[in-house]
């Protein structure tokens, strides 16, 4: 079997809150445990929503918490080169065209699986007259994509019939999250993407994507995600606090590995370390989402 690589891959919005450890965490222990490789990328391609400090922040927590990383850490707003060199094999191929729609003209379309709207493909066979491109959208195919995910099990969607043709070179210019993770996998050989549920959704329009580029298809395992009492998940939006070291056990805990009472107190290193060699997926709760207490988040 080749080494193993796995990564972590935040987007600056913010400090790094408990959801965001636990996808760490997870990630972190899943590589180490397989005695592969581990890497932090930081994911800001939509650069209209990064906050500034926030990268510096979150790697200056991971460094806290006693993660220590393989390489340099990689920033996607430094590699638009490569995603444009993707964007234009696939147009090339034929399978991105233009469309002129605004989000107002398919807010009447059904919801998508992700909670966004289906594409109806109105632009699918062309611009209508007097219309100009605002953004470029993925031909999807209505087959569905299985995969089966390491905690979650089975997985089977149909991209076309589900999300619809979805974009890649948005209209503000900036290309699609897709297209990015997909492309940065591949280019940083990862094996193994290990992350939270709420990306589920996402995966197989990035299988889709990697079958169009000739990109192998990681192992995927997602785990669940926290949540507020609300049943929200912790985020920006929602005013999640910023998690640091104390914040370990807890996230151990969510994840279905409660430290030993002798070690809730230790040294983050020597958590983790205890972490790496008990580590078992079968232990994680097989859940998309997980209630935390706002003493945990």
């Amino acid at each position: 079997m080749s080494k193993r690589i796995g990564r972590f891959a935040p987007s600056p919005t913010g400090p790094l809150h408990f959801g965001s450890l636990m996808a760490a965490l997870g990630s972190f222990l899943d590589a180490r445990a397989q005695a592969g490789s581990w890497i932090v990328r930081i994911e800001d391609v939509d650069e209209s929503r990064t906050q500034p400090g926030a990268a510096d922040a979150i790697l200056a927590t991971l460094e806290a918490c006693g993660f220590e990383w393989d390489g340099a850490v990689v920033t996607q707003s430094r590699r638009m080169a490569l995603y444009r060199a993707a964007f234009d094999r696939l147009v090339a191929s034929g399978a991105v065209y233009p469309c002129g729609c605004t989000r107002k003209e398919i807010a009447d379309s059904a919801l998508a699986i992700d909670g966004a709207r289906i594409y109806p493909g109105t632009c699918r066979h062309g611009l209508a007259a007097g219309r100009a491109a605002r953004a470029f959208r993925l031909r999807t195919r209505i087959e569905p994509i299985e995969f089966v995910d390491r905690l979650q099990g089975q997985v089977r969607q149909s991209v076309e019939g589900e999300v619809g043709d979805f974009v890649l070179l948005r209209a503000d210019g900036f290309f699609a999250y897709q297209l990015a993770v997909v492309v940065d996998d591949a280019d940083q050989q990862v094996t193994d993407v290990v992350r939270g549920a709420d990306l589920l959704d996402s995966t197989a329009r990035q299988i889709h994507l990697q079958g169009l580029l000739g990109y192998p298809t990681p192992q995927y395992l997602h785990l669940p995600v926290a949540v507020d009492a609300k049943g929200e998940k912790l985020s920006k939006q929602t005013d999640a606090e910023a998690s640091g070291a104390a914040s370990l056990p807890a996230a151990f805990t969510s994840l279905g590995h409660p430290l030993p009472p002798d070690l809730a107190r230790a040294p983050a290193a020597e958590q983790l370390a205890w972490g790496i060699a008990h580590w078992d997926v079968a232990r994680v709760p097989k859940a998309r989402t997980i209630a935390v207490s706002a003493r945990e988040g």
